[in-house]
């Protein structure tokens, strides 16, 4: 491949993901959709829910997606009719949020769920190409900084992005301003497919000879888990990076029991934004200069600090300095913004490593198929805030990051590869 094409393909797929991270920040699941699901139904369970659904949806399709990706030499026809096909199920949420008023409650909220999973799964059918591609794309030493700049970029739109929600939410009453932006999302989606289809595909190798049955596609998978270290450490530090991410929709719902009003939610989703915005040109260096493995270590042990600042909130803040609440919890979920955009940076790029050229489609998919039981644990959260409260809830959360890092730092480290783009 040339140098120029490299470029080329590098520059348009860092757009998409632009308008992606501005599409994604439309349907937020820990801010603007859990506000939605709150506002429409009061119930914990229905925000950890949305959450989980979300989450779920996006891996669970991935080992069947990976099954039939790795039998074929083009994986662009997968990324299309999973893009392609949230786009039209995001529009779909957002015209029932948007004719909700009329209709009975029960009927919305079960509405609005059903178009919610759809959206989720189908929208899991994009990982697995579009990480063979990015990665067949861009040389490895490139793509911290194709994630970096993805999110730097993605991140100045969703902070335009908060900032049209905040003034939606302010102006058009509950649940309208909801609909407008989850219309917005799905716009900034459809700029984004439509930008990654044009960079096209690299070439990609020759499917594996033999037999190709989903049941040997299966105990493939399971040889790769008992024999690849660093694959089976990766995967038990992503779970412990689940069970610390089941606290993640229940912030905004501490924020709004501290007196912060649902028209600043735009503003906690404006300080996420911020947060993933500024930190992400160090990911970028970090990731590419010291190792994903390292970058993978300073984000888990990193990612304490969000519980930690929710629970010294709880125990001296929320009587004292109520006036501080916004400005608190704007901190938290600056916090929030730049450990998931690191964390994703170095879950990508420390997974492209690991994966086989011509096995990518199947390591994405049994990696995400293994983890995809820890996406569920928002549930689990909003069973501990019914049963034992929110503050628990958060302290259980930086448990589980504390785990987290003890499993990172068990991988092995990658020898770092150079490349020109």
């Amino acid at each position: 491949m040339a140098v120029r094409d490299t470029r080329q393909r590098f520059w348009r797929i860092a757009t998409a993901g632009v308008f992606f991270q501005g599409g994604a920040a439309a349907a937020d699941p820990a801010t603007i959709v859990a506000a939605l699901v709150s506002g429409l139904t009061g119930s914990a369970f229905a925000v950890g829910a949305a959450a989980a659904i979300s989450r779920y949806g996006w891996l669970f399709p991935q080992l069947f997606v990976a099954y039939f990706a790795q039998c074929r030499e083009r994986r662009m026809p997968f990324y299309m009719l999973g893009a392609f096909g949230r786009i039209v199920c995001l529009a779909g949420v957002a015209l029932v949020v948007a004719l909700s008023e009329p209709l009975p409650g029960i009927l919305v909220v079960g509405a609005f769920f059903t178009l919610w999973t759809v959206y989720a799964f189908v929208g899991g059918i994009v990982a697995v190409p579009y990480n063979d591609i990015v990665a067949r794309s861009v040389p490895s030493v490139a793509r911290s900084r194709l994630l970096a700049a993805r999110f730097f970029g993605g991140g100045l739109l969703a902070l335009a992005v908060a900032a049209a929600a905040h003034r939606l939410l302010g102006a058009v009453p509950f649940p309208s301003g909801h609909a407008a932006i989850l219309f917005l999302g799905a716009l900034l989606l459809l700029i984004s497919a439509l930008s990654f289809v044009s960079a096209g595909e690299p070439q990609a190798p020759k499917p594996p000879a033999g037999p190709r049955g989903f049941g040997r596609f299966l105990s493939a998978g399971l040889e790769i888990f008992r024999a690849d270290e660093r694959f089976r450490l990766f995967v038990y530090a992503r779970w412990f990076n689940g069970a610390a991410a089941m606290a993640l929709p229940f912030y905004v719902v501490q924020a709004s029991t501290s007196g912060i009003a649902g028209v600043d939610v735009a503003v906690l989703l404006g300080a996420q934004t911020a947060g993933a915005l500024a930190s992400n040109p160090f990911w970028g260096w970090w990731g590419d200069r010291l190792g994903k493995r390292q970058l993978l270590k300073g984000i888990a042990g990193l990612s304490v600090l969000a519980p930690l600042l929710t629970l010294a909130w709880i125990g001296l803040g929320e009587v004292r300095w109520p006036a501080l609440a916004l400005p608190w919890f704007a901190a938290i979920f600056f916090v929030l913004g730049a450990i998931g955009s690191g964390g994703t940076i170095a879950q990508l790029g420390y997974l492209m490593e690991i994966s086989p050229d011509d096995q990518r489609p199947a390591y994405s998919g049994y990696f995400n198929a293994l983890v995809a039981p820890a996406a569920l644990t928002p549930i689990v959260g909003a069973a501990l805030v019914a049963t034992v409260g929110l503050p628990l809830l958060f302290a259980a959360s930086g448990g589980a990051a504390v785990l987290e890092f003890i499993a990172v730092r068990r991988l092995p480290n990658i020898a770092h590869r150079e490349a020109e783009v």
